[in-house]
């Protein structure tokens, strides 16, 4: 295999879509699938038909099912794998970082059990000579991607040279990259927002309208703050791509598997009939309960991320739990920053 600037792990529908933009505009990715029969077909095909259907694969990319012929085809990795994937992605890759001087971060997820985020748990899983790990977030469907729509994400790191270094991998004309030094609140940002997005689903399968999914939207946006702020994660990311407008493009667009599948439950549907109906993951299911957990460890008042819970993981009626929301006690929208955590 030829050398390359990118591997990505991952043939699912965003690793596919990068590696195929990435190619149109210049680059050369090495996309790595677990499945050998999958990656043959897109080989015979040019094709990803899978899971990203119509998008023609460009001759930059190289396609392989080998673990190390993936890891040492360039020094940049991207791990697009679903968030509760990444550990044992982690640990496959573990024997080849030697060939590695910086991964990114693809996936929006915090792990459950733990509470860590993606890069952290790489990073864990990778020490004590691990790379420095990126997370590159925002409003960014892979439909959308593969198709070179006009894109801008963000590409965080505590140290500014490594998200500038991913930066000028991943940039293009039509793929704005941004950095941004507050890593843990691009990622908590990304991975809250597929919550808010089952919650937003589940309104419009109830029928509530454009009016409660706005302000689902609004009063989760200040959720995901308290809980920033209450990690120590910058306010200020929560108004930027990763928190605003990822959220707001995961609440509203059809190409959201988060909202579909809160659509589904909130007309009626249990959640393994949903999950059943699906093709691909919604990673909001994973994040719900790590979120929520995180949540109660710290004190933080989430109301709209405890009733998606207890929809999803308690057999709640969404019904009752909308109107419960509604019913809450007044008080003012905007509190101070040493009571936000907890009003």
């Amino acid at each position: 295999m030829n050398n390359a600037d990118l591997t990505i792990w991952g043939s699912g529908s965003w690793g596919t879509a990068l590696a195929a933009h990435l190619a149109q505009n210049g680059r050369t990715v090495c996309l790595w699938g677990r499945a050998e029969a999958q990656i043959e077909r897109m080989r015979s095909t040019g094709r990803n038909e899978a899971y990203l259907p119509g998008t023609v694969l460009p001759d930059g990319v190289q396609l392989t099912a080998n673990v190390e012929e993936a890891a040492t085809a360039s020094s940049m990795w991207a791990l697009a794998v679903p968030s509760h994937a990444v550990e044992d992605m982690a640990k496959t890759l573990r024997p080849y970082l030697a060939h590695v001087e910086c991964a990114v971060s693809l996936a929006k997820g915090i792990d459950a059990d733990t509470g860590r985020t993606m890069t952290q748990v790489m990073e864990q899983v990778w020490q004590p000579n691990d790379p420095p790990c990126v997370a590159l977030s925002g409003p960014s469907h892979a439909e959308e991607v593969a198709l070179s729509a006009p894109t801008t994400v963000v590409a965080a790191h505590p140290d500014k040279q490594w998200a500038e270094a991913v930066r000028d991998v991943f940039m293009t004309d039509r793929f704005r990259v941004y950095t941004n030094t507050d890593r843990l609140g691009v990622e908590l940002a990304g991975a809250a927002k597929n919550v808010l997005a089952l919650a937003a689903g589940i309104c419009d399968g109830v029928g509530y309208g454009d009016n409660a999914k706005a302000a689902l939207i609004t009063r989760g946006l200040a959720e995901l703050r308290r809980l920033g702020h209450a990690l120590g994660a910058a306010p200020e990311t929560f108004a930027g791509l990763a928190g605003i407008g990822d959220l707001v493009v995961t609440c509203v667009s059809g190409h959201s598997r988060n909202r579909h599948l809160g659509e589904q439950l909130g007309r009626g549907h249990t959640l393994n009939e949903a999950l059943d109906a699906m093709h691909m993951v919604a990673e909001g299911v994973y994040t719900t309960k790590a979120i929520h957990r995180l949540a109660q460890e710290h004190n933080v008042d989430m109301p709209i991320t405890a009733a998606v819970h207890a929809i999803l993981h308690e057999d709640a009626d969404p019904h009752r739990l909308m109107e419960r929301l509604m019913a809450r006690a007044p008080k003012p929208e905007v509190r101070s920053a040493s009571s936000s955590a907890s009003s």
